[in-house]
C-alpha cells in the first residue's frame, strides 16, 4: 500500500495558485457532499453547515447547494460578510443563494441534527480563536454529542492548525474529516487524532507530486517492505546479529530488561544486557537466554548493534563515561531515556554523538527532546515536525520524536508521521521496548532509517491489535507489549511473501 504524502499549508497555497481556473472549490464540494450523504443519520432531520469568512466557508456553501440538490434539509449558518468572502467563496456564496439557498446568523434552537459540518476555518489558521466562532465551535461539539450524530470538518477541524496539530483556541471534535488535493501533518500528531476522527483525502483530480516531491509522509509498510523477508532455514544464530543493552541502574533494572526481552523476541540471534546495578542478577529467570554482563564487559562484546539508555539513571559520571565509549563503537546506535538527558547537560557527549560516523538513533520523549533542543516542551509540541527535524540535524542522526503521533526525522530533511498505536502505548515502559525493537532490527542488519520506521510503526500496530482483542487500550502493559509485537513482524513476512 503506497504511503500518505504529506503537504504543509505553504506548499499546498502553491499547489492551488498552479491549479488555478480548475475549479477546485466545486471540486471539494462535491467530495465533501458525497461523504456528508453517506454518513449523515437515517431520518428526516436536517444537516447543519458552519460557514466562516474564507475559503472553507466556500466549501461549505458548495456542499450545502450539493446536499439541496439531493433533497435534503440543510440549514447553513454563516460566521461572516458577504461583502468580504474572497472571489471564489464569493462565487460559491452567489450559486448556493442562487440556487434558493438562505443563511441564518445564529444556530437554529430546538432543532435535531443528523449532520454537522463545520466549514468555518481550513488550513492556514495563525490566529486564536475567540468570539463567535469560538461560540460556534462549542455549540456544534455539544449538538454532535447530544444528538450522537456525525461532526464533518471541511480540510481540517477549525481551530487545529493543519500543519502541526496544535490547538488555535477551542477546537472542533470531528467524528470525520474530509481534507483535500493531500493530507496535512497536523491531522495526524499532537492533538491531531483527538479532533479529526476518520480521515479521508481527496484529491479533486490532482496529483500533488506533479507539483513536487511531497516533504513528508505518513509511515507505512511500503517504507520497509524490502526488508520484510522470510528466514532461509541454512542459517544459524550468528545470522542475526547481537544486540547489546545498556542501562538498568539501581532501582531502574527493569527497563533494560523490557528492552532486552523486546530485542531477542524481535529476531536478534543473541541479546547481550549490561546492567549497572552492582547487585543486579546474573539472570533474568524469565527470559534466561539473555546474557548478562557488567557494562565495560558488554562494551567489549563483537555487536551488531547497541542501545543505551534505559534505566541508565542520571547520577554519577559513570554513565557519562559508558556513553562515551558506546559512542565509540563502530556499531548502529540507539540512545534513548537517561542517555539523551546526560547527551542534553554534556557539550563533550555533544560532540561525540554528532562526530559519531556509524548510524545513530535518538528515541526522545518530548520532555528529551525539549532538553536537547534547550526549548520548552511547549515549544516542542506546538511543531513537532520542525523539532525532530532540527534534533536530526544539530545531532545528524535518525530521530523519532515519541507522542501521539511519532515523528521520524533523517538527517538531510526528509520526515515522516507515524499513525499506528493508541493510548494502551502510554503505559511505563513502552519506550523502553521501542528501544528493544530498535536495536532488533539494526542488530539483524535493517538499515536505519527503515529499522527506525518499522519498529515505530510496528510498536504501535502492536498495540492496535492486542487493543482489538481487549487487551487494552486501558490496562495495557508494556511487557504484553512485546510478544504482541513479534506476532505482527511474522504476520507481515508471510503477507509479504503471498
Amino acid at each position: 500500500m503506497p504511503s500518505t504524502a504529506l503537504f504543509r499549508s505553504s506548499e499546498l497555497r502553491g499547489i492551488e495558485a498552479a491549479a488555478a481556473g480548475q475549479r477546485l472549490m466545486e471540486r471539494a464540494g462535491r467530495a465533501g457532499a458525497d461523504l456528508a450523504a453517506a454518513i449523515r443519520k437515517d431520518g428526516g432531520a436536517p444537516v447543519l453547515v458552519l460557514a466562516g469568512p474564507g475559503n472553507n466557508g466556500g466549501d461549505a456553501f458548495e456542499l450545502a447547494r450539493r446536499l439541496r440538490e439531493r433533497f435534503l434539509p440543510v440549514r447553513v449558518v454563516f460566521a461572516g460578510d458577504a461583502a468580504r468572502l474572497p472571489p471564489d467563496a464569493a462565487d460559491a456564496f452567489r450559486r448556493f443563494c442562487a440556487a434558493g439557498g438562505a443563511t441564518c446568523a445564529e444556530i437554529p434552537a430546538g432543532t435535531r441534527w443528523s449532520l454537522i459540518v463545520d466549514g468555518l476555518f481550513g488550513i492556514g489558521l495563525a490566529r486564536e480563536i475567540t468570539g463567535v466562532f469560538a461560540t460556534l465551535i462549542e455549540a456544534a461539539n455539544a449538538l454532535a454529542e447530544r444528538d450522537r450524530c456525525p461532526l464533518l470538518a471541511l480540510d481540517c477541524p477549525s481551530g487545529l492548525d493543519a500543519d502541526t496539530g496544535a490547538l488555535r483556541g477551542p477546537a472542533i471534535r470531528a467524528s470525520h474529516t474530509i481534507t483535500f488535493i493531500a493530507a496535512k501533518p497536523g491531522l495526524f500528531t499532537a492533538d491531531g487524532p483527538d479532533h479529526c476522527g476518520e480521515v479521508t483525502v481527496a484529491p479533486l483530480d490532482l496529483d500533488p507530486r506533479e507539483f513536487g516531491a511531497p516533504p513528508g509522509r505518513l509511515v507505512s509498510r511500503e517504507r520497509f517492505a524490502g526488508q520484510l523477508r522470510p528466514r532461509r532455514r541454512n542459517t544459524h544464530k550468528g545470522s542475526y546479529g547481537s544486540a547489546g543493552i545498556l542501562g538498568g541502574a539501581s532501582g531502574m533494572a527493569g527497563a533494560a530488561l523490557l528492552a532486552a526481552r523486546a530485542a531477542l523476541r524481535l529476531g536478534s540471534g543473541r541479546v547481550y544486557l549490561g546492567l549497572i546495578d552492582e547487585n543486579a542478577p546474573a539472570l533474568d529467570p524469565l527470559q534466561p537466554e539473555l546474557m548478562i554482563r557488567r557494562p565495560d564487559r558488554l562494551l567489549a562484546v563483537e555487536l551488531t548493534a547497541l542501545a543505551c539508555g534505559p534505566g541508565l539513571g542520571l547520577g554519577g559520571g559513570e554513565s557519562n563515561a559508558l556513553i562515551e565509549v558506546a559512542c565509540g563503537l563502530n556499531v548502529p546506535l540507539v540512545l534513548d531515556a537517561d542517555a539523551l538527558n546526560r547527551i542534553a547537560e554534556n557539550d563533550g557527549l555533544r560532540r561525540l554523538v554528532k562526530a559519531r560516523r556509524a548510524p545513530t538513533l535518538l528515541t526522545p520523549h518530548p520532555a528529551e527532546a525539549a532538553r536537547l533542543l534547550d526549548h520548552s516542551v511547549r515549544d516542542v509540541q506546538n511543531d513537532r515536525v520542525t523539532a525532530a527535524r532540527a534534533l536530526a540535524d544539530d545531532f545528524a542522526a535518525h530521530v523519532a520524536l515519541k507522542g501521539c503521533g511519532t515523528v521520524i526525522a533523517e538527517p538531510g530533511g526528509a520526515w515522516s508521521i507515524n499513525a499506528s498505536g493508541n493510548p494502551g502505548l502510554a503505559t511505563a515502559g513502552s519506550g523502553d521496548v521501542l528501544t528493544g525493537m530498535i536495536a532488533a532490527l539494526l542488530a539483524q542488519g535493517w538499515p536505519a532509517p527503515q529499522a527506525l520506521a518499522a519498529a515505530v510503526h510496528l510498536h504501535g500496530a502492536a498495540a492496535d491489535r492486542l487493543a482489538a482483542r481487549g487487551v487494552g487500550p486501558v490496562g495495557l502493559t508494556a511487557g504484553e507489549l512485546i510478544d504482541g509485537a513479534r506476532e505482527c513482524l511474522n504476520a507481515w513476512i508471510d503477507a509479504a511473501r503471498a
